[in-house]
């Protein structure tokens, strides 16, 4: 290799991708920050991830570049963040980039501070050089560091007023209004406002899955019985099923689709859009039994584990390129399938002569012709064809969220499709904990041979606390009940600090926000996990904190709770109470039975040392005795 940087040494994927640029990366860290300091440099940051095509275009075009990287090296310090490595990181700045150009970022996302670390350039993609009324990488670069040479005074006061700006922006303007059971309506309203009538889903082009509000619909039909949320949600996962954003041949869901129809992916396939996806179609199968939902949740965990499992753990994703062409490995030539398949399977499977997507190939999507009787056979010799171009690079990276968020969706799976993903996930989860909890300290991510250095955000409790509630419903052992009571106490420990709740514990202030985004709100779930751990663990301290904390927040929920999915559930946990029924080990199989009938979404078991069975809310006791049909009755009342 010609040229090798810092980032050499780092276990990041992400970052070992850059880790020969010509361009002189640092890691995110004091070294850096002081260097710049020090030298009175400008500091570039660059924030992506490994499977990010823009990322890989604008790496190609500009830090590949060794001019840029000469001219660079002169007046910056540069910086390479793996924002899943540092999602709190990302986060700030990704407000800033909101807050100046009053749009949403994104990655590669692109970033300039002064040598005091103070922002005062923010942008996404850049060219490398001006096209198109875009003013280019090189170009810009020098321009601000010109500006900073020639007129100092000038750019302090720009980096003071971002800053000035950016503190106003963040103040937390926690407004109160009671909690009322309307805040579903509105819910329900606000979606049907940004639901797509004609192609199905949330929004347009670009549109993304938005799991954590199908979810939250699910648990409103759940405790309303009312079918205007479920049919939404009906309605967009056959679309999203039968359409191009799942990978019909393999079986798992890409990121999002770049048209309004389903139909072209951007094809990167990520751990965390899966797991959410697998989990909701699971909860959906419950209330629908149409075979398409239990295909997909059975598809897609079997590619998961195929493409992403290794002794136990998953890695965090796949990219969309296979030798530098985006699309290439999934997508098809008729001329190529024709040679395999029947012409009716490529028609069922959307495979035509003029394709759907670039140079004439096709994405495969579901269409309106006869489903073929040897579809196995039909997606197997497909999958055989694939395999003749290299699959995309992996992510090696194991992150501790993203893995309880799969983990807790093959529980998902297990309750209502196939009990065997339920044992499935015990065994993942003994092999997170054994690789990410070591020694009572828990941490953010693994990579196979490496040391453990990044110790745990509040996402990776968050999700973890949660899929150890699962597994306590699964198998009902103690250990996994105790270890989410110690997990919330130290969660609130590390992250909740003068009445607000902080991403990480690092001393870099990233406040954690209600806020579902890329994946559900970690604050939102952590709220819940304060609920249910309160209730099995009989805690009214924590009780009455996670009903503070929710009310901290209840001005937003009631005006905005379209933007609080994961949030509103939380509210519902509240407003609809929270119940558990207790019983002996050996009871407990029949009640999870009566659980499973009733689907209401927060009635939870705990194991006692009880004759029969009794059944409480958050605040008091309404049934104690020996009959499942009474307590059945008895439930359906209260609830």
């Amino acid at each position: 290799m010609k040229y090798t940087n810092e980032l050499i040494n780092e276990d990041s994927p992400y970052l070992q991708q850059h880790a020969h640029n010509p361009f002189d990366w640092k890691a995110w860290g004091d070294k850096a920050f002081e260097k710049a300091a020090k030298e009175n440099k400008l500091i570039f940051v660059s924030i992506g991830y490994s499977t990010c095509h823009w990322c890989h275009v604008m790496e190609r075009e500009s830090f590949e570049n060794e001019a840029i990287a000469l001219e660079m090296a002169k007046d910056y310090v540069c910086i390479k963040v793996d924002r899943e490595e540092l999602p709190h990181v990302d986060k700030i700045y990704q407000d800033i980039h909101y807050l100046l150009n009053r749009r949403s970022g994104g990655w590669p996302l692109s970033i300039i501070m002064t040598p005091k670390r103070e922002v005062i350039f923010a942008a996404t993609y850049l060219p490398p050089y001006s096209r198109n009324n875009m003013m280019g990488f090189s170009e810009l670069t020098h321009f601000i560091a010109e500006k900073f040479k020639n007129t100092p005074e000038e750019v302090q006061k720009s980096a003071e007023s971002i800053k000035n700006a950016y503190e106003r922006f963040t103040e937390q303007k926690n407004e109160q209004s009671p909690l009322q059971k309307n805040i579903i309506d509105t819910f329900i309203s606000n979606t049907k406002q940004n639901y797509d009538d004609e192609y199905k889903g949330i929004g347009s082009a670009p549109k993304f899955p938005h799991a954590s509000t199908f979810d939250t619909l699910i648990d409103i039909h759940n405790i309303t019985h009312s079918y205007e949320p479920l049919l939404m949600v009906l309605e967009a996962f056959e679309a999203m099923a039968k359409g191009g954003i799942y990978d019909q041949i393999e079986g798992g869901f890409y990121r999002y689709s770049v048209d309004a129809m389903w139909l072209i992916p951007h094809f990167e396939k990520m751990l965390y859009t899966n797991a959410e996806l697998i989990e909701s179609y699971s909860k959906l199968y419950a209330c629908e039994q149409n075979e398409l939902f239990s295909d997909v949740v059975r598809e897609s965990i079997e590619s998961m584990k195929e493409r992403f499992l290794k002794e136990g753990l998953f890695f965090s994703a796949s990219d969309a390129d296979s030798d530098g062409v985006e699309g290439k490995y999934f997508v098809f030539s008729y001329k190529e399938a024709s040679e395999v398949v029947d012409k009716e399977a490529l028609a069922y499977l959307g495979i035509t002569k003029s394709g759907n997507f670039e140079h004439n190939t096709s994405n495969p999507a579901i269409s309106s012709h006869e489903k073929p009787k040897n579809l196995l056979h039909v997606k197997s010799s497909l999958k055989t064809l694939r395999s003749k171009t290299p699959y995309p690079f992996i992510d090696y990276k194991v992150l501790t969220s993203w893995n309880a968020l799969m983990i807790s969706s093959m529980f998902e799976a297990g309750k209502w499709i196939d009990e065997k993903y339920s044992h499935e996930a015990i065994k993942s989860l003994e092999a997170l904990l054994q690789a990410l909890h070591v020694k009572g300290v828990l941490y953010h991510q693994f990579v196979f041979g490496s040391k453990l250095k990044i110790e745990a955000l509040l996402e990776d409790y968050a999700f973890l606390i949660d899929t150890l509630l699962k597994a306590y419903a699964f198998n009902f052992e103690k250990r996994y009940l105790d270890l989410a009571y110690d997990f919330t106490k130290e969660a609130i420990q590390k992250f909740y600090k003068n009445n607000s709740w902080q991403m990480s514990d690092d001393g870099f202030e990233a406040l954690a926000v209600l806020e579902d985004a890329s994946y559900k709100s970690a604050l939102s779930k952590m709220l819940q996990n304060l609920a249910v751990v309160s209730l099995l663990c009989e805690d009214e301290a924590l009780h009455v904190s996670f009903e503070d904390m929710l009310e901290t927040h209840s001005g937003a929920l009631m005006r905005y709770p379209h933007a609080y999915s994961e949030g509103v559930k939380a509210a519902l946990m509240s407003l609809y109470g929270l119940y558990v029924v207790k019983t002996s080990k050996q009871n407990a199989l029949h009640v999870k039975s009566i659980l499973k009938e009733l689907r209401y979404p927060y009635i939870f078991i705990k194991i006692a040392d009880i004759e029969g069975f009794q059944a409480c809310s958050s605040k008091s006791c309404f049934y104690s005795g020996e009959s499942l049909e009474e307590l059945k009755q008895s439930l359906k009342a209260y609830m």
